[in-house]
């Protein structure tokens, strides 16, 4: 009996701590663009190529060697041509592919740009467009490939083009004002590639932290439910056992003790017996654990029950309950959300603590609120104002692990109206405050 309830236990903690640990888990670098935007992208820039070249033969009448040009366009349809026949243009591109890619279109730039003037024409602007997409979807090696493909390409159409035609002569600009255009795009483009691969860096994470947060508040729902079905099922199967209880008592009344059939009987009720107190255990279990997320606990309970998986910690924990204006403990809904986010923070608190974790748990009419302090090296003053952001780790790594768990913890707990602040103790240690707003815990509670 104590052996299954002790496997049970067992089974939920790590299915807890496999939740917690895959909301970590890194996404792959790879396959962040569809190939069939940067073909589509690709057909937009023939057509812009193209059209440029008849306005400007055509309408503006200036001559420009289109033999070479046309052969150049064709390239990048041929490309495209090729990638759709192969794919569909529908794959996902890994960072080499679409750092290949984006190195083609500098390439077929360049080229066009090096036949009508370099950088005297005005289009070499565009050169910055595949460096812009790459610094959006692409690792930072690949952008730092990128960027030094472009300032090539800027460096050659500086020294070496073909004039631009201009009303039937060729425009020729001073040496100093090439330099002066190449020094400025090239300047450009490696701001503009730092900073959009920056903010693009940064939506990412924010984008995956996120996604981690909601993978590990529905795996805490599972385990929840699975909790309640636990319960749901020991009472759906109680009656049944019952009778069988029954039946084999009545049946060890009738047959005699000397009989062959006796000791199977004794063996079938006692295994009967067992069932039913493994049933009643079951049913039990998910109260005492919280396992149902409608349950309603006291908010110390609430506290208890989030720390169960993290008690293996060197450090210990005491629960300090405080009534700050003599009232009752309120009594909160155990929500998935809560039980996660403030088990996070004790996690942090246990792992870095040197031997004690505090939690004070104070109430009155109007707040609640949580102080989590331990007595470990504290947050980093550099970090205070960004503890709470993804992939930060406040304190010296241990674990290995990348900075989520406080962020995931926030957010959780901010879904519940809670505010979470960071701090360091005075005398040493860190300390997580947070706070709720009375009438919206009593909200939780109707």
């Amino acid at each position: 009996m104590a052996s299954t309830t002790e496997d049970i236990d067992r089974s939920r903690a790590g299915a807890k701590r496999e939740a917690r640990g895959a909301a970590v888990v890194p996404p792959l670098p790879d396959g962040r663009v569809n190939g069939r935007t940067l073909v589509m992208m690709r057909w937009i820039a023939i057509s812009g190529q193209l059209t440029s070249m008849a306005v400007i033969t055509e309408l503006l009448k200036i001559e420009l060697p289109i033999p070479p040009m046309l052969a150049t366009v064709g390239a990048s349809v041929l490309l495209n041509l090729l990638v759709m026949l192969q794919r569909g243009g529908q794959q996902r591109l890994t960072d080499r592919d679409a750092t290949l890619y984006l190195a083609f279109d500098t390439l077929q730039l360049t080229l066009l740009l090096y036949l009508t003037g370099g950088m005297v024409n005005p289009f070499t602007i565009l050169l910055l467009a595949p460096l812009t997409v790459g610094a959006a979807i692409l690792s930072v090696w690949n952008v730092c490939l990128l960027t030094l493909v472009n300032q090539l390409c800027c460096a050659v159409l500086a020294i070496w083009h073909f004039p631009l035609p201009w009303d039937g002569e060729n425009l020729v600009m001073p040496p100093l004002y090439l330099t002066g255009v190449w020094i400025g795009l090239a300047m450009a483009a490696v701001m503009l590639a730092s900073y959009v691969f920056r903010v693009a860096h940064e939506s990412r994470r924010i984008s995956d932290a996120l996604s981690a947060s909601q993978m590990a508040l529905a795996r805490e729902q599972r385990l929840s439910a699975l909790g309640g079905l636990a319960a749901a099922a020991a009472h759906e199967l109680s009656t049944p056992l019952g009778t069988i209880v029954v039946v084999a008592a009545e049946l060890a009344h009738e047959v005699p003790k000397d009989s062959p059939m006796a000791e199977d009987i004794a063996l079938l009720r006692s295994q009967s017996l067992r069932c039913r107190d493994i049933l009643a255990e079951l049913a039990r279990k998910p109260e005492a654990d919280g396992g149902d997320p409608f349950e309603r606990l006291p908010l110390t309970a609430l506290i208890d029950a989030a720390s169960t998986c993290h008690r293996a910690a060197p450090a210990t924990l005491r629960i300090v309950p405080s009534a700050l204006d003599g009232s009752p403990e309120p009594v909160i809904r155990r929500r998935p959300e809560i039980i996660h986010g403030v088990g996070n923070l004790l996690q942090n608190a246990l792992q870095f603590a040197q031997r004690e974790v505090e939690v004070i748990a104070a109430w009155d009419a109007d707040t609640v609120r949580l102080t989590i302090a331990d007595d470990g090296p504290g947050f980093p003053s550099h970090l205070l104002s960004r503890i709470g952001e993804p992939y930060i780790s406040a304190r010296s790594d241990r674990s290995g692990h990348m900075g989520l768990g406080i962020f995931i913890a926030a957010t959780l707990l901010g879904r519940t109206g809670a505010r979470v602040e960071f701090c360091n103790r005075r005398q040493g240690g860190a300390q997580v405050l947070v706070h709720w707003e009375r009438t919206i815990l009593d909200m939780e509670e109707a």
